[in-house]
């Protein structure tokens, strides 16, 4: 998905709700009972993610610490689409899940006023960017990226999680 892909969901929940359908339709993401044990252990395995990036870029792994990267914040964001009775098997239709939960879209007051520190146009749009950058370092033969390019991913990354956590 691309920043303009993006914005089109942002603004167009019916097209959210449409998508979401033909994913539950074609399994991809199913309907299930919240878990908390579950949702922990996506939350345990985020920060798992977390120190294994923390170790990579320390050995100069900049590809397989970005890959972390993303890993550590799609595992954060299983756990929150967990919450809302979702279950998925495919990263657009976590990040669509997301927006129709959790970006400012029919929740109650109580959720709006719990979810708007968390969750803005910035956090959907870098969740994006470090699944772009995770497929530039998984599926490409490139192997240098630059240290503070992926030091600057971590730390949001970090902040994702963290920002998850506080949710539970």
């Amino acid at each position: 998905m691309n920043e303009y892909q993006l914005k089109k969901y942002l603004e167009e929940a019916q097209l959210v709700d449409r998508k979401i359908k033909n994913y539950i339709d074609k399994g991809v993401l199913k309907k299930q009972e919240v878990d908390e044990f579950e949702i922990k252990g996506h939350v345990e395995k985020a920060e798992h993610n977390l120190r294994f990036v923390s170790g990579n870029i320390k050995l100069n792994f900049y590809d397989w610490a970005l890959t972390g990267c993303y890993y550590a914040c799609y595992h954060a964001a299983l756990g929150l689409i967990l919450k809302k009775g979702y279950s998925s098997k495919n990263h657009n239709a976590t990040l669509l899940v997301l927006i129709k939960e959790y970006y400012k879209n029919g929740l109650d007051k109580e959720d709006i006023e719990t979810l708007s520190e968390f969750l803005n146009y910035q956090d959907l749009l870098f969740y994006v960017e470090s699944k772009n950058k995770r497929e530039n370092a998984t599926y490409s033969t490139k192997t240098k990226f630059k240290e503070n390019d992926v030091i600057q991913m971590k730390m949001k990354a970090s902040l994702f999680v963290s920002k998850v956590k506080d949710m539970f």
